[in-house]
Protein backbone atom coordinates (compact mmCIF):
# COMPACT_ATOMS: atom_id res chain seq x y z
CA UNK A 1 0.00 0.00 0.00
CA UNK A 2 0.89 3.23 -0.69
CA UNK A 3 1.38 5.86 1.76
CA UNK A 4 2.26 9.76 1.69
CA UNK A 5 4.75 11.33 3.86
CA UNK A 6 2.16 13.09 6.11
CA UNK A 7 0.70 9.82 6.45
CA UNK A 8 4.21 8.34 7.80
CA UNK A 9 4.89 10.94 9.81
CA UNK A 10 1.58 10.63 11.68
CA UNK A 11 2.37 6.97 11.90
CA UNK A 12 5.10 7.08 13.39
CA UNK A 13 4.14 10.21 16.25
CA UNK A 14 1.19 8.09 16.45
CA UNK A 15 3.38 5.15 17.84
CA UNK A 16 6.06 7.87 19.96
CA UNK A 17 2.94 8.87 21.49
CA UNK A 18 1.67 5.51 22.07
CA UNK A 19 5.09 4.22 23.87
CA UNK A 20 4.81 7.55 26.01
CA UNK A 21 1.32 6.81 27.57
CA UNK A 22 2.12 4.65 30.64
CA UNK A 23 5.17 7.25 31.34
CA UNK A 24 7.68 4.11 30.86
CA UNK A 25 9.14 3.08 27.59
CA UNK A 26 10.62 -0.23 27.38
CA UNK A 27 13.45 -2.29 25.72
CA UNK A 28 10.91 -4.28 23.31
CA UNK A 29 9.21 -1.11 22.38
CA UNK A 30 11.70 0.89 21.49
CA UNK A 31 13.11 -2.08 19.36
CA UNK A 32 9.49 -1.82 17.41
CA UNK A 33 9.49 1.60 17.67
CA UNK A 34 12.95 1.92 15.53
CA UNK A 35 12.09 -0.85 12.95
CA UNK A 36 8.93 0.56 12.13
CA UNK A 37 10.71 4.31 11.99
CA UNK A 38 13.20 3.11 9.48
CA UNK A 39 10.74 1.03 7.50
CA UNK A 40 9.13 4.50 7.60
CA UNK A 41 12.02 5.75 5.77
CA UNK A 42 12.93 8.00 8.83
CA UNK A 43 16.09 8.06 9.31
CA UNK A 44 18.11 6.12 12.78
CA UNK A 45 19.09 9.33 14.00
CA UNK A 46 16.01 10.30 14.01
CA UNK A 47 14.36 7.99 15.39
CA UNK A 48 16.55 7.74 18.01
CA UNK A 49 16.29 11.51 19.47
CA UNK A 50 12.09 11.71 19.14
CA UNK A 51 12.14 7.95 21.17
CA UNK A 52 14.58 9.52 23.60
CA UNK A 53 12.26 13.20 24.09
CA UNK A 54 8.81 11.28 23.86
CA UNK A 55 7.87 11.50 27.60
CA UNK A 56 9.95 15.55 28.34
CA UNK A 57 9.12 17.22 24.64
CA UNK A 58 5.76 19.03 25.56
CA UNK A 59 5.56 20.44 21.58
CA UNK A 60 4.35 17.01 20.22
CA UNK A 61 0.89 17.46 19.66
CA UNK A 62 -1.70 15.06 21.85
CA UNK A 63 -4.12 14.81 19.40
CA UNK A 64 -4.99 11.06 17.70
CA UNK A 65 -3.74 10.99 14.07
CA UNK A 66 -6.30 11.17 11.04
CA UNK A 67 -5.24 8.81 8.37
CA UNK A 68 -6.10 9.28 4.92
CA UNK A 69 -7.86 5.68 4.89
CA UNK A 70 -9.63 3.58 7.00
CA UNK A 71 -7.57 1.15 5.84
CA UNK A 72 -4.52 2.61 7.15
CA UNK A 73 -5.72 3.38 10.09
CA UNK A 74 -6.28 -0.25 10.84
CA UNK A 75 -2.92 -1.05 9.86
CA UNK A 76 -1.59 1.49 12.36
CA UNK A 77 -3.97 -0.03 15.21
CA UNK A 78 -2.90 -3.01 14.54
CA UNK A 79 0.94 -2.53 14.90
CA UNK A 80 0.05 -0.33 18.06
CA UNK A 81 -1.33 -2.80 19.62
CA UNK A 82 1.96 -5.38 18.89
CA UNK A 83 3.97 -2.69 20.26
CA UNK A 84 1.49 -1.88 23.39
CA UNK A 85 1.61 -5.81 24.05
CA UNK A 86 5.84 -6.13 23.49
CA UNK A 87 6.11 -5.28 27.22
CA UNK A 88 3.39 -8.01 27.82
CA UNK A 89 1.15 -5.60 28.83
CA UNK A 90 -1.28 -3.39 27.52
CA UNK A 91 -2.07 -0.21 29.78
CA UNK A 92 -5.40 1.16 29.85
CA UNK A 93 -4.37 4.17 28.98
CA UNK A 94 -2.50 2.54 25.67
CA UNK A 95 -5.72 0.71 24.93
CA UNK A 96 -7.98 4.49 25.36
CA UNK A 97 -5.16 6.00 23.06
CA UNK A 98 -5.85 3.16 20.38
CA UNK A 99 -9.31 3.43 21.00
CA UNK A 100 -9.32 7.02 20.21
CA UNK A 101 -7.40 6.76 16.63
CA UNK A 102 -9.97 3.94 16.03
CA UNK A 103 -13.25 7.12 16.57
CA UNK A 104 -11.26 9.76 14.81
CA UNK A 105 -10.53 7.43 11.73
CA UNK A 106 -14.56 6.08 11.45
CA UNK A 107 -13.34 2.87 13.24
CA UNK A 108 -15.65 0.38 15.48
CA UNK A 109 -14.18 0.56 19.07
CA UNK A 110 -15.70 -3.17 19.18
CA UNK A 111 -13.02 -4.42 16.41
CA UNK A 112 -10.00 -2.67 18.29
CA UNK A 113 -11.04 -4.70 21.29
CA UNK A 114 -11.06 -7.73 19.18
CA UNK A 115 -8.03 -7.06 17.51
CA UNK A 116 -6.34 -6.49 20.49
CA UNK A 117 -7.42 -10.28 21.80
CA UNK A 118 -6.08 -11.25 18.32
CA UNK A 119 -2.33 -10.15 19.50
CA UNK A 120 -2.70 -11.27 23.02
CA UNK A 121 -3.60 -14.96 21.64
CA UNK A 122 -0.58 -14.67 19.22
CA UNK A 123 1.53 -13.59 21.53
CA UNK A 124 3.62 -16.54 21.59
CA UNK A 125 4.14 -16.65 18.12
CA UNK A 126 5.87 -14.34 16.22
CA UNK A 127 3.48 -11.21 15.17
CA UNK A 128 4.06 -9.86 11.56
CA UNK A 129 3.57 -6.09 11.43
CA UNK A 130 1.48 -4.12 9.09
CA UNK A 131 4.24 -1.67 8.20
CA UNK A 132 6.17 -3.85 6.16
CA UNK A 133 3.21 -3.47 3.27
CA UNK A 134 3.41 -0.13 3.78
CA UNK A 135 5.71 2.23 1.11
CA UNK A 136 6.11 6.09 1.38
CA UNK A 137 5.75 7.90 -1.56
CA UNK A 138 7.55 11.21 -1.60
CA UNK A 139 6.14 13.91 -3.90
Amino acid sequence: MNISAMDAGSYFRGLLLLIGKDQRITEPEVKLVKYIGKTLGFEKEFCDNAIHDILVNNFIADAPPKFSSKELAEKFIKDGLVVAASDNEIHTSEMEWLKSIAKKNGLDVRWVLNEKENVLKGKEKELRLEVEDLSVILS
